[in-house]
């Protein structure tokens, strides 16, 4: 059974690698932001957004939305769960 879910577990990560570079090409067509800018971008606000609070890096997503005629630039970045000190 652990064959049959590390071959559907590998398929899910391809697909989603897929996706990303799919939106990274799209994102590049609708605007005159290349792929590469892009994800420097990402670099740049982690690496700010990271001297101010704990946020996950590697689950951090930056996407160019469109929206009739206009163009967003939309951020998704979890933050991390802060552990509270004990009383």
């Amino acid at each position: 059974m652990s064959l049959f879910k590390s071959v559907f577990n590998n398929e899910k990560k391809s697909a989603q690698s897929a996706k990303e570079r799919l939106q990274l090409v799209l994102t590049h067509d609708r605007t005159d932001i290349t792929p590469a800018q892009l994800e420097a971008l990402k670099d740049e606000l982690i690496e700010v957004i990271s001297r101010h609070i704990s946020i996950e890096p590697a689950a951090v997503n930056i996407n160019v939305a469109r929206e009739g005629r206009e163009q967003r630039l939309v951020a998704d970045i979890p933050l991390k769960v802060a552990q509270r000190r004990g009383k």
